[in-house]
């Protein structure tokens, strides 16, 4: 891997050659530091819900150095994605993020949930301290995304208008409620929802492809697609491009930073190869976020 300069200004030659004036990562990791480390060693022991893949960690570093690389890099916003995997830890983690998000510059302040009592609680209190994005790890979590304690809580989302990134797919590994059927379910009774479908929806890309044509607010963000990673894992099928190429309005670019095992400018030229075009991908890497999330 290049050292970080020479890659940074690579990330930068992207951006500038598409006229922009950076990138708006929506699917970036940051979380207390005891739990982000408990996440790398799950990786580090090839657990089962990385599918036993091999998945070293390029940016294992602390902090302040990752958010100061992805500055470097001209990422000019980007999200905390941290997820609950058990009751009892949404709160907490939703308090670190207001913290993290104050002494954080360019960081969209993101909160979590999880179907326990008082998630609708919470969950309120979050937008009403400033959240702009949510996370939720359908897959991690073990939970089914229609449970009825969540019901209320997707209704409290879609009327304030905050996205909520879901790992709803079954990629790296299934789960008993990954995949478009639970989800789909949410949808039906909350169309307005602002969900955003992580990594395309992989490996189910086509039956996720449907849900955002079906409904107007659902969009999905690139994290880890096409990367050689994933396409020796989980390929894209060729006969799906033309309806992502499409949806090019509802493309977000997420990377899953610090969590891969490439470096970070391999997602964009993964992204490039596709060969939609100039258009597209200063849609996806930088103008459609712009528009979501209200953006200067």
């Amino acid at each position: 891997m290049p050292g970080r300069d020479a890659e940074a200004l690579e990330v930068r030659r992207f951006w500038e050659g598409l006229g922009l004036p950076g990138l708006i990562d929506v699917h970036t990791h940051f979380m207390p530091e005891r739990v982000l480390r408990k996440v790398w060693a799950y990786f580090d022991a090839l657990g089962p819900l990385t599918g036993g893949v091999e998945w070293p960690i390029t940016y294992r570093a602390e902090e302040r150095e990752r958010a100061d690389l992805l500055r470097d890099f001209g990422v000019r916003a980007f999200t905390a994605m941290l997820y609950p995997h058990k009751p009892g830890m949404a709160r907490w983690l939703n308090d670190w993020a207001v913290g993290f998000a104050g002494r954080t510059p360019g960081c969209l302040h993101t909160a979590t949930l999880f179907p326990e009592p008082g998630v609708e609680t919470y969950v309120r209190e979050a937008v009403d301290a400033g959240a702009r994005v949510f996370k939720a790890h359908v897959q991690v979590g073990a939970y089914d995304p229609a449970d009825e304690l969540l019901d209320a809580v997707w209704g409290l989302l879609a009327e304030a208008a905050v996205p909520v990134v879901v790992h709803c797919g079954s990629g790296p590994a299934p789960g008993r409620h990954t995949g478009p059927g639970p989800i789909g379910r949410v949808l039906a009774r909350h169309p307005g929802l602002r969900l955003i479908v992580a990594h395309l929806g992989m490996p189910e890309y086509e039956d996720f492809l449907g849900l955002a044509e079906r409904y107007p607010q659902v969009r999905l963000d690139t994290t880890m697609a096409f990367t050689d990673f994933s396409e020796d894992l989980m390929p894209f099928p060729r006969r799906a491009l033309p309806r992502l190429a499409a949806l090019g309005d509802r493309v977000l670019l997420g990377s899953d930073f610090p969590n891969i095992p490439y470096p970070y400018v391999h997602q964009l030229h993964a992204l490039e190869r596709l060969g939609f075009g100039e258009e597209w991908l200063r849609a996806v890497c930088h103008d459609n976020a712009v528009k979501l999330f209200d953006l200067p």
